[in-house]
């Protein structure tokens, strides 16, 4: 494998998809040398056809909103691989989308819910659509009209839907109703139900804590634990929030979240009450964190900046992708950060990447850090498949496995002959093997 003419060959034919372009490059470096060592994979020609979607659904979406007026939005499903399982990825509703993002977006799923274990696929979809500001009888006209083009290529055995940013349980269920209605059938298809009608307990959490405890396992590596530490978190989102949960349960000090307006510092640390108060302020709608230090007055909003700067020992990027670049890396750096873990898709650039890993800071990566939550949706593809629910500590006890096995995945492929552990290296080798062995064993397809 040469990678830097499949990379030039792929900027010819998709040009400008820059974040698809990054995840793939991304890959491909960490792999060159297990595919050079394997001819059945170059026989086979597995790179050119693990880095190309099984195929792309671009479609229009019109719908009317509460004026009367119709509105046209732009909606997409990337259906990319499906040689585990069927394809697996979120719906995201948010103005930023394109198909680069959702390409990235799927790439990347393929390979971390391959490192759950579970029979998924990789996929995504989305569109344009901004969910800020709307009603939610604009929202529920939206999502119909999004289902109307959607419901005959997706399936609990085909595709299978799930939330990401814009779209949580009040989209799933308009979509699933419509789905549901188009179908005739009450099946699993969509995850991250309400848990009236097929959900999973912890399913909102299961990102958060998912990544708490993959952070979890890299910090016993060095014999340590979240007791006293200090942890710089991004967003304000479920992601957060479960994240925020979960580390100050396991003595773990939060002194920083984050919106698109700023960032709030709190020395003291968030409580279980600043904790609470995050669902409330997402709930506002108005995708802002400065109302924090009117309801917490001790703590300190930087508007415009990003929570990097501030000093920590563990930074966790839980908002979106490349929110952490070269610059943001020298600082925590610099501010002696001990370990970083990306709980966001693709959170931190390349050039922060190599900072850390320069220095030898312990770096996860999203695909790994995160599949907490593709883990739970999977988990409740299981329930809805037997007909039955399992209990919160369960669901908790099956995610905790499943992240050790991740990790334990990243230890067998990424520890180095020095001992540093190169969890990028490690992630996407141990996803690659798994996803490229299924394609040999089902022949070209």
């Amino acid at each position: 494998m040469n990678v830097k003419e499949i990379l030039t060959n792929l900027e010819t034919k998709h040009p400008g998809e820059k974040e698809y372009l990054q995840a793939v490059h991304e890959v491909l470096e960490s792999i060159e040398t297990i595919y050079n060592e394997n001819p059945q994979y170059e026989a086979a020609k597995i790179i050119e056809r693990l880095v190309e979607p099984d195929r792309i659904l671009t479609f229009r979406i019109s719908w009317v909103d509460d004026a009367g007026n119709v509105q046209v939005n732009l909606g997409h499903r990337v259906q990319f691989n499906n040689a585990i399982g069927p394809y697996k990825g979120g719906i995201r509703l948010h103005p930023s989308v394109n198909l680069s993002i959702l390409k990235f977006l799927g790439f990347e799923q393929i390979f971390k819910n391959a490192l759950t274990t579970l029979p998924m696929g990789g996929g995504k979809g989305g569109s344009d659509f901004n969910p800020k500001g709307k009603s939610d009888n604009e929202i529920m006209r939206f999502c119909q009209a999004f289902m109307l083009e959607l419901w005959r290529v997706i399936g609990p055995n085909t595709d299978v839907p799930a939330g990401d940013i814009g779209t949580g349980g009040r989209e799933i269920g308009f979509m699933y109703g419509m789905y549901k209605k188009l179908q005739q059938e009450n099946s699993g298809v969509f995850t991250g139900k309400g848990l009236n009608w097929g959900g999973s307990l912890i399913r909102p959490e299961a990102t958060g804590f998912g990544g708490v405890y993959f952070t979890k396992e890299m910090l016993e590596t060095k014999n340590d634990t979240f007791e006293g530490k200090t942890i710089s978190l991004s967003g304000f989102g479920n992601v957060t929030w479960g994240s925020a949960l979960k580390l100050t349960e396991l003595g773990g000090k939060v002194v920083t979240i984050s919106g698109p307006d700023g960032y709030i510092y709190d020395e003291k640390g968030l409580d279980a009450d600043k904790i609470h108060y995050l669902l409330l302020l997402r709930a506002s709608n108005n995708d802002i964190v400065a109302p924090y230090v009117q309801e917490f007055p001790e703590a300190k909003f930087y508007p415009g900046e990003k929570p990097w700067g501030v000093k920590c020992d563990i930074a966790m990027p839980c908002a979106t992708q490349n929110e952490l670049d070269g610059e943001d890396a020298k600082k925590l750096v610099a501010n002696g950060v001990k370990y970083v873990a990306e709980v966001s898709n693709m959170g931190c650039t390349p050039e922060a990447v190599d900072v850390f890993h320069n220095a030898k800071i312990l770096y996860g990566p999203g695909k790994a850090v995160n599949a907490g939550g593709v883990a739970v949706s999977g988990l409740e593809m299981s329930q809805n498949a037997m007909k039955m629910s399992w209990t919160k500590d369960e669901v908790d006890a099956k995610l905790h496995q499943i992240m050790h096995s991740i990790h334990t995945a990243c230890l067998k492929y990424g520890t180095e002959q020095d001992g540093y552990i190169n969890y990028v290296k490690g992630a996407n080798i141990a996803g690659f093997i798994k996803v490229a062995d299924s394609m040999l064993d089902l022949g070209i397809v």
